[in-house]
């Protein structure tokens, strides 16, 4: 095991939580407890937003990626580990077919109480489908990426997206009871004048808001220096017109809150970028093909599904996950340059589901 890093027997039990108990989370190299999973489940998705995909997208055969029941022992085998919040992503994780059987067969862990939250994020296209049944397997908080309200800048955005869908959904999600947050990428010249309108629609139906800054992951069709918005300029922005305090919130992402006075609601920012949340992290990321990517920003990775599949016992993948921990960087490399026409990092957005 590397130097420094404590890998906790995941069956020893060091705390209760409302009477139930609880495991140890792995330590990384820096002293950080990994208890938060992201985990895309599919690679595809019925959309090819700009800043986040090419147009014309090849896709993984279906042989490379782990089913249903494979994803389903990697996400216990993190639980039992200390993980205690799963987040599905993908591509866009509502597309996967017989997604909601993963989702009702990992919702056992929030029913024991190993897991604190199961959520997922979604481009909303799907929601009013799935919307009742999530919030009957134990979800109860969901991200929607939403970039624009505009029906013809929403369609440039995703390319093959129809907002009144999205919004359908939306709606059927807040029918269900499900607390959502809008994830808006800021983009400049394309978005950013929308800021302002987005943030008072979300508040005013008592969903919060992320902006996120655009990150140098994958070729696309783009010049990410020509999108590339540093959210401290929108920020001074908004304290042209808003009273913007910081509050400690926090949801177990990289987000920094605040809330805005003059509509009583949360607004966060992510910022890759300009400021970095690499201190903090407490996140791995599971591809579909069974990859873990300890970092965002870098490539090194490790493979899970070699072990997953090499046996039907749960050794040989929990040996993997405890190396491969080790290994999590302090932070990640994220640039964007006039310059430097590469993307920091090769895989698309899709691949780890941001």
């Amino acid at each position: 095991m590397g130097s420094g890093v404590k890998v906790v027997d995941s069956n020893k039990i060091v705390s209760r939580v409302d009477g139930l108990p609880q495991a140890s989370p792995i330590i990384d190299p820096f002293g950080r407890a990994v208890t938060y999973l992201r985990v895309s489940v599919t690679d595809r998705c019925d959309f090819r937003c700009v800043y986040c995909m090419s147009e014309n997208m090849s896709f993984l055969p279906k042989r490379d990626v782990l089913s249903l029941e494979e994803l389903d022992r990697v996400c216990s085998a993190f639980v039992e580990k200390g993980v205690r919040r799963l987040r599905l992503t993908g591509g866009e994780p509502l597309v996967r077919k017989n997604i909601m059987s993963l989702v009702r067969s990992l919702s056992r862990h929030m029913e024991t109480g190993a897991l604190q939250e199961l959520t997922l994020t979604t481009n909303g296209s799907q929601l009013s489908r799935f919307s009742k049944e999530l919030y009957e397997c134990g979800v109860r908080r969901i991200n929607v990426s939403l970039d624009t309200l505009n029906d013809q800048k929403f369609k440039t955005i995703t390319r093959w997206g129809e907002l009144s869908k999205v919004m359908a959904g939306i709606e059927s999600a807040l029918a269900a009871g499900l607390k959502i947050k809008i994830n808006m990428v800021a983009l400049k010249n394309e978005n950013d004048h929308e800021i302002v309108p987005i943030l008072k629609w979300c508040h005013e139906r008592d969903m919060d808001l992320t902006l996120i800054e655009t990150m140098p992951l994958g070729e696309i069709d783009e010049d990410r220096t020509d999108q590339y918005l540093p959210l401290s300029q929108v920020r001074s922005r908004l304290e042209e017109s808003f009273t913007l305090q910081d509050i400690p919130y926090k949801t177990g992402g990289p987000a920094r809150y605040v809330e805005i006075k003059e509509t009583g609601g949360r607004l966060g920012f992510i910022t890759p970028l300009t400021h970095n949340f690499c201190e903090s992290c407490n996140r791995v990321r599971l591809t579909c093909t069974g990859t873990l990517y300890l970092c965002l920003g870098q490539d090194d990775a490790a493979d899970l599904r070699a072990p997953l599949r090499a046996s039907s016992g749960n050794d040989l993948l929990n040996q993997a996950i405890d190396e491969a921990i080790t290994r999590k960087p302090k932070g990640h490399d994220f640039i964007i340059e006039r310059d430097k026409r590469t993307p920091s990092v090769g895989r698309h957005m899709s691949v780890t589901g941001g």
